[in-house]
């Protein structure tokens, strides 16, 4: 049975909607990152980058994603459009712009040290977030979906950050992303979304940003490389 490495967060959220949308059986396995699960020598085995998500296929590991996505689409010959290069291109812009931007957004605006000034850091990012979602909104404007007339994986690798705006932007930020805001809301009211948001409750995570879960989620501040 493929083995599903995971947290509650954005990235293997997505991964546990392909997995309960195709139906396939999985042992979905927690990775507290909190506690730096993460950094076990046998998870390191199977993700070096030391993230989440990852699977094991029977021995087949892949771990990104949106390469994880990629593979399961590929096997299962489900979710995945026919326009190739359509969907790399924005498959790709959700794994190298949406998801890094958005990923520091959320650091800079809720996690780096209130004493320091990160003013500079801190509007890049919203910039950059924004003008990614601003991409997003245009494209789908007069479509359902991301790529072709079909619910696709692309849909799902934006679902997994998307739904979270309102944490990166402000609370008023899904007004100026109306498309995008239909298409999550469309995706979020699918039963398999629900069930994906819900696993990670299956399971006790730390819930406290104390100074074990800072070191661990947040290495650059103990370590200065430059």
């Amino acid at each position: 049975m493929l083995k599903f490495y995971f947290n509650g967060s954005p990235n293997p959220t997505k991964v546990a909607l392909f997995l309960e949308e195709a139906g396939l059986p999985f042992e979905p396995i927690k990775v507290d990152t909190r506690k730096g699960e993460q950094f076990a020598p046998d998870y390191l085995k199977i993700n070096p980058n030391a993230k989440v998500p990852a699977i094991d296929d029977g021995g087949t590991i892949a771990f990104d994603s949106n390469a994880i996505l990629l593979y399961l689409a590929e096997k299962t010959g489900k979710f995945l459009p026919a326009n190739r290069a359509e969907l790399l291109s924005w498959l790709m812009f959700v794994a190298t712009g949406v998801g890094p931007y958005s990923g520091q957004a959320v650091h800079f605006k809720h996690f780096a040290p209130k004493d320091q000034n990160h003013d500079y850091a801190h509007n890049r990012y919203q910039y950059e977030t924004d003008r990614h979602y601003k991409i997003l909104d245009a494209h789908l404007a007069g479509r359902r979906y991301m790529v072709g007339d079909a619910y696709s994986i692309v849909d799902m690798a934006l679902w997994g950050w998307a739904r979270m705006v309102p944490f990166k932007l402000g609370d008023d930020a899904f007004a100026r992303y109306p498309n995008v805001k239909r298409l999550i809301d469309e995706i979020s009211a699918r039963p398999a979304a629900s069930r994906a948001i819900a696993l990670k409750d299956k399971f006790t995570f730390k819930a406290e940003m104390d100074d074990e879960a800072r070191a661990n989620m947040f290495k650059h501040m103990t370590t200065k490389v430059a």
